[in-house]
């Protein structure tokens, strides 16, 4: 090979740098950087592509393992479920048999409805009784069926009053057997005698369970009954006012009735008894209905027999007649009795209800009179009596004078003892 040969074979292949030497290759020179040609890039050979996957293949699988707990998951999960599932229903059950009345044994009770008692009180009287189980259950029945409100309230479902429920009932019956119209609702029988007095008269309801002292001489005082003879006769917050007007009669009340109710009904049955002609008569005759009820009612006290339009003659001449013996004054014991209470008379008793002190009228009746004394009050007998005393056969003897009465109290064994 000539001189020049070698130099070009040089050229074509330059030599590296040995990688321990620490020196750097030479730069390719354009000729070398050129991409390489479609031969020299040729694709792996299927051999050499198909290892990796054979050897990703026969590499062996992990396997998981399940413990004991992971075993059991889904049968102790089922059992858990039926277990709740009993258990509600089983709860369900008694629920549904306490608000259907199912299974229940045979009891009767009677339950006390106050004024003013919740739902939660209603349920706790039910569930005292006996009548109920679940106190809960009951009021959300209330509530979910809209019986809401205090008992005596307006729209109020439960009604104060006094009711004989059972067991056989169920929810839905229990709250419509404690309303206003409930057949379950217990009636007492009341007798009111003649000639007692509107203080005796409520002690009468209260003992009988129809009202308490209390609710009805709150109402008597405020609430403003709407009878024509009531008007501006005493002022609302007196609780007089409805003094001999309580008719007496024997009338059937719910217990634990609205002291309105009870009270007007013994005002519309005073309404019947007075007639309207009997309302003419005693104002052509000069004088108010109520002079004639406070009249009627010391008429009532005075005597229980058939003297009481005598009785009331005597009244009408002493009251008319301010210049005779009597002078204006009535002279009436029972209207200080009514004042003062007790047994004995005290005619130097300081009240207005004095008539030996005080002329005229007393300012209110003193008891409820009954027909007969109202009848004496609008038409007493045409007589010239001022005096009368009780003789010892049981009957009123009548007199003109003193000196005739006191004559006749002298002869009688009945007064001979003081």
């Amino acid at each position: 090979m000539s001189q020049e040969e070698h130099r070009r074979e040089g050229r074509r292949v330059a030599p590296s740098r040995s990688a321990g030497s620490g020196g750097r290759r030479a730069a390719p020179s354009p000729e070398r950087r050129a991409a390489p040609s479609p031969e020299r890039r040729a694709a792996p050979s299927p051999e050499r592509r198909a290892a990796p996957q054979q050897e990703r293949r026969s590499a062996p699988r992990r396997r998981r393992r399940r413990g004991i707990l992971g075993a059991w998951t889904v049968p102790v999960y089922l059992l858990f479920v039926v277990g709740v599932s009993a258990l509600l229903a089983g709860v369900g059950w008694l629920w549904a048999s306490d608000v259907l009345a199912l299974n229940k044994p045979e009891q009767t009770a009677v339950v006390e409805v106050e004024e003013g008692d919740s739902v939660s009180d209603v349920a706790t009287k039910l569930k005292d009784a006996g009548l109920i189980e679940y106190k809960f259950v009951f009021k959300l029945f209330c509530s979910l069926t809209h019986v809401s409100g205090l008992a005596g309230e307006e729209d109020a479902k439960i009604t104060p009053g006094t009711y004989e429920l059972n067991t056989d009932m169920d929810y839905r019956a229990l709250v419509s057997s404690m309303g206003s119209s409930s057949a379950s609702r217990m009636v007492t029988s009341v007798t009111i005698p003649e000639g007692m007095a509107q203080e005796q008269i409520f002690a009468l309801l209260e003992e009988k369970g129809v009202s308490t002292v209390e609710q009805l001489e709150d109402t008597a005082a405020n609430y403003d009954f709407k009878f024509s003879f009531l008007q501006g006769v005493l002022p609302l917050g007196d609780a007089t006012r409805l003094e001999g007007y309580l008719f007496p009669d024997t009338y059937e009340f719910y217990m634990g009735e609205d002291p309105v109710n009870v009270l007007n009904k013994m005002i519309l049955r005073f309404d019947e008894i007075f007639t309207e002609e009997m309302r003419a008569d005693i104002e052509a005759a000069g004088h108010t209905i109520h002079e004639a009820v406070i009249i009627a009612s010391m008429i009532e006290k005075e005597t229980d027999g058939g003297d009481q339009a005598e009785i009331a003659s005597v009244i009408y001449n002493r009251l008319d007649d301010p210049t005779s013996e009597t002078a204006g004054f009535l002279n009436i014991d029972a209207t200080i009795l009514y004042a003062t209470g007790g047994t004995t008379v005290d005619t130097a008793a300081d009240t207005p209800y004095n008539t030996y002190t005080h002329t005229g009228l007393p300012p209110t009746p003193i008891a409820s009179p009954g027909v007969d004394a109202l009848r004496a009050a609008v038409y007493p007998e045409d007589t010239n009596y001022y005096f009368y005393a009780l003789g010892d056969d049981g009957v009123h003897h009548f007199f003109s004078t003193s000196r005739e009465q006191q004559n006749f109290i002298a002869s009688q064994e009945r007064y001979q003892n003081g």
